[in-house]
């Protein structure tokens, strides 16, 4: 069942996400950098640990889970080394997501060779 709730709620989120897409006139990155901002704010507030909770992997792997990192992070960092925390709690908690995709950013771009779309 718990493969199931994972589903239901990455399918919702990503399923919003289209549709902000196919909607409005927001761009992706704009739509990516609101869902890591709602993250954050849903976490600080108390709301998305409960649908972590709920929907686990589901909730936590998407952006609005990267979101969900940073805020944890800085509240533990706040609660072990006080204001300080605010600034670096965020980084540290989501560093290896960070190097992970620039590391992997990297290998596919040697891979790929990209190009300018002009």
């Amino acid at each position: 069942m718990e493969y199931v709730r994972a589903f239901i709620t990455g399918g919702i989120i990503c399923a919003v996400s289209q549709i902000l897409i196919d909607r409005t006139k927001l761009t992706p990155a704009r739509i990516l950098v609101s869902y890591v901002s709602l993250g954050v704010i849903l976490t600080g507030v108390g709301i998305y640990d409960k649908v972590v909770d709920w929907g686990g992997a589901g909730a936590t792997v998407p952006l609005l889970g990267f979101g969900y990192s940073m805020a944890n992070g800085v509240k533990e960092a706040v609660a072990k080394s006080g204001f300080l925390g605010a600034f670096t709690g965020g980084t540290e908690s989501t560093a290896g997501g960070i190097a992970a995709a620039i590391v992997f950013g990297y290998l596919i771009a040697l891979i790929f060779k990209p190009e300018d779309k002009t």
